[in-house]
Protein backbone atom coordinates (compact mmCIF):
# COMPACT_ATOMS: atom_id res chain seq x y z
CA UNK A 1 0.00 0.00 0.00
CA UNK A 2 2.81 2.42 0.84
CA UNK A 3 4.40 1.68 -2.51
CA UNK A 4 1.10 2.43 -4.27
CA UNK A 5 0.57 5.64 -2.32
CA UNK A 6 4.14 6.69 -3.01
CA UNK A 7 3.65 6.09 -6.73
CA UNK A 8 0.41 8.07 -6.73
CA UNK A 9 2.12 10.90 -4.88
CA UNK A 10 4.97 11.02 -7.40
CA UNK A 11 2.46 10.99 -10.25
CA UNK A 12 0.53 13.91 -8.74
CA UNK A 13 3.75 15.86 -8.27
CA UNK A 14 4.69 15.21 -11.90
CA UNK A 15 1.26 16.28 -13.11
CA UNK A 16 1.49 19.40 -10.98
CA UNK A 17 4.88 20.27 -12.46
CA UNK A 18 3.60 19.73 -15.99
CA UNK A 19 0.58 21.93 -15.32
CA UNK A 20 2.84 24.60 -13.89
CA UNK A 21 5.07 24.49 -16.96
CA UNK A 22 2.01 24.74 -19.20
CA UNK A 23 0.83 27.84 -17.34
CA UNK A 24 4.29 29.42 -17.71
CA UNK A 25 4.26 28.64 -21.43
CA UNK A 26 0.73 29.94 -21.89
CA UNK A 27 1.09 33.16 -19.89
CA UNK A 28 4.72 34.10 -20.53
CA UNK A 29 6.41 32.27 -23.34
CA UNK A 30 3.61 32.88 -25.86
CA UNK A 31 3.98 36.60 -25.11
CA UNK A 32 7.72 36.44 -25.78
CA UNK A 33 7.44 34.54 -29.06
CA UNK A 34 4.45 36.47 -30.43
CA UNK A 35 5.93 39.80 -29.30
CA UNK A 36 9.14 39.19 -31.24
CA UNK A 37 7.22 38.14 -34.33
CA UNK A 38 4.91 41.15 -34.21
CA UNK A 39 7.84 43.54 -33.82
CA UNK A 40 9.47 41.91 -36.85
CA UNK A 41 6.26 42.22 -38.87
CA UNK A 42 6.05 45.96 -38.16
CA UNK A 43 9.73 46.44 -39.01
CA UNK A 44 9.44 44.38 -42.21
CA UNK A 45 6.68 46.65 -43.53
CA UNK A 46 9.49 48.97 -44.53
CA UNK A 47 7.37 52.08 -44.25
CA UNK A 48 8.94 55.52 -44.11
CA UNK A 49 9.55 56.78 -40.59
CA UNK A 50 7.32 59.83 -39.99
CA UNK A 51 8.67 63.05 -38.54
CA UNK A 52 9.49 62.63 -34.86
CA UNK A 53 7.80 65.87 -33.90
CA UNK A 54 4.04 66.29 -34.34
CA UNK A 55 2.90 68.71 -36.97
CA UNK A 56 2.28 72.28 -35.84
CA UNK A 57 -1.11 73.94 -36.00
CA UNK A 58 -4.19 72.07 -37.16
CA UNK A 59 -3.36 70.20 -40.37
CA UNK A 60 -6.03 67.58 -39.66
CA UNK A 61 -8.19 66.76 -42.63
CA UNK A 62 -11.88 66.00 -42.29
CA UNK A 63 -12.77 65.47 -45.91
CA UNK A 64 -13.20 61.96 -47.32
CA UNK A 65 -9.94 60.08 -46.72
CA UNK A 66 -8.25 57.66 -49.10
CA UNK A 67 -9.28 54.04 -48.48
CA UNK A 68 -7.23 50.95 -49.24
CA UNK A 69 -8.81 47.99 -51.05
CA UNK A 70 -9.44 44.98 -48.85
CA UNK A 71 -6.27 42.85 -48.68
CA UNK A 72 -5.95 39.10 -48.99
CA UNK A 73 -6.17 36.90 -45.91
CA UNK A 74 -3.02 37.01 -43.81
CA UNK A 75 -1.73 40.30 -45.23
CA UNK A 76 -0.62 42.93 -42.72
CA UNK A 77 -1.83 46.30 -44.00
CA UNK A 78 -1.89 48.66 -41.00
CA UNK A 79 -0.74 49.22 -37.44
CA UNK A 80 -2.69 50.35 -34.39
CA UNK A 81 -1.21 52.96 -32.05
CA UNK A 82 -2.99 53.74 -28.77
CA UNK A 83 -1.53 56.70 -26.84
CA UNK A 84 -3.19 55.66 -23.56
CA UNK A 85 -1.30 52.36 -23.69
CA UNK A 86 2.11 54.02 -23.77
CA UNK A 87 4.52 55.54 -26.30
CA UNK A 88 5.89 52.15 -27.41
CA UNK A 89 2.53 50.56 -28.22
CA UNK A 90 2.25 49.76 -31.92
CA UNK A 91 0.81 46.47 -33.14
CA UNK A 92 0.32 45.12 -36.65
CA UNK A 93 -3.17 44.76 -38.09
CA UNK A 94 -3.64 41.76 -40.39
CA UNK A 95 -6.55 40.59 -42.53
CA UNK A 96 -8.47 37.73 -40.89
CA UNK A 97 -9.39 36.66 -37.37
CA UNK A 98 -8.31 33.02 -37.38
CA UNK A 99 -6.40 32.09 -34.25
CA UNK A 100 -3.60 30.03 -35.75
CA UNK A 101 -2.95 32.27 -38.75
CA UNK A 102 -3.45 35.71 -37.19
CA UNK A 103 -4.49 36.19 -33.55
CA UNK A 104 -1.99 33.74 -31.99
CA UNK A 105 0.89 35.00 -34.08
CA UNK A 106 0.41 38.37 -35.76
CA UNK A 107 -1.64 40.05 -33.03
CA UNK A 108 -4.62 42.11 -34.17
CA UNK A 109 -6.97 40.75 -36.82
CA UNK A 110 -9.37 42.62 -39.09
CA UNK A 111 -12.80 41.06 -39.51
CA UNK A 112 -13.13 40.31 -43.25
CA UNK A 113 -16.03 42.12 -44.86
CA UNK A 114 -15.99 45.03 -42.42
CA UNK A 115 -14.88 48.51 -43.45
CA UNK A 116 -11.26 49.43 -44.13
CA UNK A 117 -9.57 52.30 -42.26
CA UNK A 118 -11.26 55.61 -43.01
CA UNK A 119 -14.14 54.02 -44.87
CA UNK A 120 -17.75 54.74 -43.97
CA UNK A 121 -18.82 51.70 -42.00
CA UNK A 122 -17.25 49.79 -39.12
CA UNK A 123 -13.53 49.01 -39.21
CA UNK A 124 -13.66 46.05 -36.80
CA UNK A 125 -10.71 44.41 -35.06
CA UNK A 126 -10.13 41.45 -32.74
CA UNK A 127 -7.22 40.69 -30.44
CA UNK A 128 -6.22 38.67 -27.40
CA UNK A 129 -6.48 40.17 -23.94
CA UNK A 130 -4.09 37.66 -22.38
CA UNK A 131 -1.30 35.56 -23.97
CA UNK A 132 0.26 35.89 -27.43
CA UNK A 133 1.55 39.41 -26.66
CA UNK A 134 -1.98 40.36 -25.53
CA UNK A 135 -2.51 43.38 -27.81
CA UNK A 136 -5.79 44.33 -26.09
CA UNK A 137 -4.65 43.61 -22.53
CA UNK A 138 -5.41 47.16 -21.30
CA UNK A 139 -8.69 47.55 -23.16
CA UNK A 140 -10.67 48.35 -20.00
CA UNK A 141 -8.51 51.45 -19.46
CA UNK A 142 -9.88 53.14 -22.57
CA UNK A 143 -12.27 56.04 -21.99
CA UNK A 144 -14.49 58.15 -24.25
CA UNK A 145 -12.33 60.76 -25.93
CA UNK A 146 -9.21 58.58 -26.12
CA UNK A 147 -7.47 58.38 -29.48
CA UNK A 148 -7.12 55.16 -31.49
CA UNK A 149 -4.65 55.86 -34.29
CA UNK A 150 -4.48 53.57 -37.31
CA UNK A 151 -1.56 53.90 -39.69
CA UNK A 152 -1.30 52.56 -43.21
CA UNK A 153 1.77 53.14 -45.35
CA UNK A 154 0.68 56.62 -46.41
CA UNK A 155 -2.11 57.74 -44.07
CA UNK A 156 -2.86 58.25 -40.37
CA UNK A 157 -6.51 57.74 -39.38
CA UNK A 158 -7.32 59.19 -35.96
CA UNK A 159 -10.42 57.74 -34.31
CA UNK A 160 -11.93 58.83 -31.00
CA UNK A 161 -13.40 56.37 -28.50
CA UNK A 162 -17.13 56.95 -28.00
CA UNK A 163 -18.12 54.06 -25.71
CA UNK A 164 -17.14 50.75 -24.18
CA UNK A 165 -19.48 47.91 -23.29
CA UNK A 166 -19.68 44.20 -22.49
CA UNK A 167 -21.77 41.88 -24.67
CA UNK A 168 -22.35 38.17 -25.16
CA UNK A 169 -20.33 36.32 -27.85
CA UNK A 170 -23.40 35.87 -30.04
CA UNK A 171 -24.05 39.63 -30.21
CA UNK A 172 -22.18 39.95 -33.49
CA UNK A 173 -24.12 43.08 -34.39
CA UNK A 174 -21.35 45.04 -32.63
CA UNK A 175 -19.29 44.70 -35.82
CA UNK A 176 -22.18 45.53 -38.17
CA UNK A 177 -21.68 48.59 -40.44
CA UNK A 178 -23.94 50.46 -37.98
CA UNK A 179 -23.27 48.72 -34.63
CA UNK A 180 -26.45 47.54 -32.94
CA UNK A 181 -28.46 48.25 -36.10
CA UNK A 182 -27.43 45.52 -38.54
CA UNK A 183 -30.01 46.54 -41.14
CA UNK A 184 -29.18 50.25 -41.13
CA UNK A 185 -26.91 51.84 -43.74
CA UNK A 186 -23.74 53.31 -42.17
CA UNK A 187 -23.48 57.07 -41.93
CA UNK A 188 -19.96 57.52 -40.55
CA UNK A 189 -16.56 55.89 -40.39
CA UNK A 190 -16.23 53.90 -37.17
CA UNK A 191 -13.77 51.59 -35.44
CA UNK A 192 -14.59 48.67 -33.12
CA UNK A 193 -12.22 46.64 -30.93
CA UNK A 194 -13.39 43.28 -29.60
CA UNK A 195 -11.74 40.96 -27.09
CA UNK A 196 -12.61 38.33 -24.51
CA UNK A 197 -14.08 39.28 -21.13
CA UNK A 198 -13.45 38.89 -18.27
CA UNK A 199 -9.75 38.11 -18.01
CA UNK A 200 -8.93 34.45 -18.69
CA UNK A 201 -12.47 33.78 -19.90
CA UNK A 202 -14.37 33.76 -23.19
CA UNK A 203 -17.77 34.05 -21.50
CA UNK A 204 -18.35 37.59 -22.78
CA UNK A 205 -16.82 40.16 -25.10
CA UNK A 206 -15.44 43.59 -24.21
CA UNK A 207 -16.21 46.03 -27.00
CA UNK A 208 -14.84 49.49 -27.75
CA UNK A 209 -16.49 51.75 -30.33
CA UNK A 210 -15.06 54.90 -31.84
CA UNK A 211 -15.58 57.32 -34.73
CA UNK A 212 -13.14 58.81 -37.21
CA UNK A 213 -12.20 62.33 -36.14
CA UNK A 214 -9.67 63.22 -38.82
CA UNK A 215 -6.91 61.89 -41.05
CA UNK A 216 -3.45 63.03 -42.05
CA UNK A 217 -0.97 62.00 -44.76
CA UNK A 218 2.09 60.40 -43.18
CA UNK A 219 4.25 62.62 -45.39
CA UNK A 220 2.85 65.66 -43.56
CA UNK A 221 4.10 64.54 -40.14
CA UNK A 222 2.83 62.83 -37.01
CA UNK A 223 -0.63 63.44 -35.46
CA UNK A 224 -0.58 65.59 -32.35
CA UNK A 225 -2.34 62.76 -30.53
CA UNK A 226 0.96 60.88 -30.59
CA UNK A 227 2.98 63.72 -29.04
CA UNK A 228 4.56 62.90 -25.69
CA UNK A 229 2.09 63.71 -22.95
CA UNK A 230 -0.77 64.27 -25.34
Amino acid sequence: MQVVLGGVGELLITVGLLLGLFVVWQLWWTDVVAGRLQDEVVADLGWDVPAAEPVVGDPARRDAPPVLPAPAQGVTFATLVVPRWGPDYERPVTEGVGRAAVLDTLGIGHYPGTAMPGEVGNFSLAGHRVTYNKPFHLVEELEPGDALVVRTEEVWYVYTVTETRVVLPEQVEVIAPSPGRPDAAPQEAMITLTTCHPMFSARERFVVHGVLDHWLPVADGTPVELAAGA
